[in-house]
């Protein structure tokens, strides 16, 4: 193997760095990612053209290839959507939701609701929970940005807080081998310090009883205005079918019912493993493409026997759904390779994070604050959360080793708050770009929308892990946090109510 003269250096942070500066500036997110992939692979092959290029499409086959059951997923995904759209039930839907619920709260309260609900997998979380609310919040009056921020401030959050969800196995398989800790153990105990999760969830329940928004999310436009006729070009238009509610709301339900049986068959349920410990090894991406394919063969059967649909009509739907998310598909698929380029096996960003995080000096009562900085960062320039668990997670098990038991636990949970909030942030995040996707919002519109919201609860959440790491104490740390952002919070909707009065 060459040698790479800026693998682990500073510079393995340019790549995302780039690619993100860019998505922001040019509003283009395709290009953006490529310049990020193409600038890594340069690096990595020593400024070889030849060389980039051998290392962009070996990296691009590799995360297509480790990731094509998710890819499945989404296809399989795109044509129930489709489906559904054809046969009419997504707009007898919400015809129903718009009679039902009379104000714009209530739409807010019932998708975030949906959201929480659907905790197995985030990625199921954010096009579900935008397949079957955005009919109804476009009904409303609003905005795509508020229904995508939604979507996203109830996908990852409340995977990272349910001990049955991909998320927590991703967490307890982080640990090293050896080191002593029961990983799912030490999940359990995250839970209550995991400030970024509760003070998001806290924050999504304030803004929507108060009903008020600030920053980039005040000017964003609801649908009726036009602004987001291009969004929905790339999804096939509902049509006048003959579908009702039971046609959208069985679905749905189909889909969530066999996708938690399919991660307990993957997780070696009728091998005699118990459910928690099923859960906790199950293949999560296969398991979404076995639901959802069986979903697509129960829907077949719901709908062609009652004419719901016409075979034809099926069949075109197919075709509607894998086009409906190529957009997703090619996103998603950019953003792996620009992680992949970044991973140990190229740059090696994370390998740089960890010199410098494991070089010591630091006092240990800081340690919290500190990770979640890390962590965070980490994440927003990786765009993943679980390759920053996989990275801190070991770290911090070796720095406290069999000691300090409560700062361990306060320091894991920053770490996992952390790799949230980065990951919320990232404009490269994949469960950011899926839930753009599901709310067919303008991605780059979505990210600068949600930051404000995200930089708020992750201030209140390093001020946090602060006075958790000097009390050794993680419930003042969430005492304290969740007081400073109650208080922000009031302070911003006076503050929008006053300037409503005065003008």
């Amino acid at each position: 193997m060459q040698e790479v003269w800026l693998q682990q250096t500073i510079w393995t942070i340019l790549p995302p760095l780039l690619a993100i500066a860019l998505a922001l500036w040019t509003k283009e997110v395709y290009f953006s990612l490529l310049a990020g992939i193409v600038s890594g692979a340069l690096m990595y092959a020593n400024f070889s053209p030849l060389g980039a290029l051998e290392t962009t499409f070996t990296v691009l086959g590799e995360k297509v290839g480790a990731n094509s059951n998710i890819l499945i997923f989404l296809v399989l995904l795109g044509m129930l959507v489709a489906l559904m759209n054809k046969s009419g039930a997504t707009r007898a839907y919400g015809r129903w939701a718009a009679r039902s619920i009379k104000s714009k709260r209530g739409v807010l309260a019932a998708t975030s609701a949906l959201g929480v609900l659907i905790f197995v997998d985030d990625y199921f979380n954010c096009l579900t929970v935008g397949t079957v609310m955005r009919p109804v919040t476009d009904a409303n009056g609003i905005s795509r940005a508020k229904l995508a921020y939604i979507i996203d401030a109830t996908a990852a959050p409340v995977c990272i807080l349910a001990p049955v969800s991909s998320w927590a196995a991703a967490v307890g398989s982080s640990l090293p081998e050896g080191s002593g800790i029961d990983g799912f153990a030490l999940f359990l105990q995250t839970i209550p310090f995991n400030l970024y999760a509760l003070l998001t969830l806290a924050m999504v329940v304030f803004m929507i009883a108060a009903n008020f928004d600030f920053g980039a999310m005040k000017r964003s436009l609801p649908v009726e205005t036009g602004r987001h006729a291009e969004e929905d070009k790339g999804e096939p238009a509902a049509e006048n079918g003959r579908g009702r509610i039971c046609d959208l709301v069985i679905p749905i339900l189909v889909l969530i019912v066999f996708c938690i049986l399919a991660m307990l068959y993957t997780g070696g349920i009728l091998e005699g493993v118990g459910i928690i410990d099923a859960f906790a090894g199950c293949d999560a991406a296969l398991s979404l493409a076995i639901g959802s394919f069986c979903t697509l063969l129960v829907t077949f059967f719901l709908y062609i026997p009652r004419r719901v649909v016409t075979f034809s009509q099926f069949a075109e739907s197919l075709a509607d759904g894998f086009k409906a998310m190529v957009p997703a598909i090619l996103i998603l698929t950019f953003a792996w390779t620009l992680s992949g380029v970044c991973a140990e096996e190229y740059l090696d960003l994370g390998g740089y994070v960890k010199g410098i995080v494991g070089a010591g000096g630091i006092p240990m009562s800081l340690l919290p604050a500190i990770f979640f900085l890390v962590a965070a960062g980490l994440a927003f320039a990786t765009g993943t959360s679980w390759g920053t668990f996989a990275i801190l997670i070991p770290i911090a098990a070796a720095v406290f080793g069999g000691g300090a038991a409560n700062l361990l636990v306060v320091t894991v949970s920053a770490i996992l708050a952390g790799a949230v909030c980065g990951d919320h942030i990232s404009p490269i995040s994949d469960t950011t770009i899926l839930s753009s996707t599901g709310a067919q919002c303008n991605h780059i519109e979505h990210v600068s929308t949600q930051m404000p919201y995200a930089l708020l609860v992750a201030g209140c959440a390093f001020i946090g892990y602060i006075v958790s790491g000097l009390a050794a104490n993680g419930w003042i740390g969430l005492l304290v946090g969740a007081v400073l952002l109650f208080c922000a919070l009031l302070t911003l909707w006076w503050s929008e109510k006053r300037k409503a009065a005065q003008g």
